[in-house]
């Protein structure tokens, strides 16, 4: 695969590499205490456009089963610890990056 995705938890960042050179980052939502997000490597498994409810206009599935990145319907949610584990951008965010990374990129989410 020649794109990976790198989450910081405490950063609330998601940075985007492609063949080990950083090509993006963008600000992320992140789980809030009680439903933290995963900490892990893990792969996007699909894509679902237009998904509904607070999802925005983008699902990208993680292979952990119920997580995934996704856009949002509240963008002043982004750069907080505020989901129930999954990882959310900007809409027009998640759209370039669901664009740029095809199923199978690693997701490697840490502190």
């Amino acid at each position: 695969m020649p794109y990976e995705i790198f989450v910081s938890t405490t950063r609330r960042q998601l940075s985007l590499f492609k063949e080990g050179k950083l090509v993006k980052q963008y600000p992320v939502g992140i789980g809030k205490m009680l439903t933290p997000t995963p900490v892990g490597t893990f792969t996007i498994i699909n894509k679902s456009p237009n998904p509904g409810g607070p999802f925005g206009v983008m699902w990208m599935g993680l292979s952990k089963p119920h997580y995934g990145i996704h856009g949002t319907n509240n963008p002043s949610s982004i750069g907080k610890y505020v989901s129930h584990g999954c990882i959310r951008m900007y809409n027009h965010d998640v759209l370039e990056l669901a664009h740029t990374v095809p199923i199978g990129t690693p997701v490697h989410i840490h502190p």
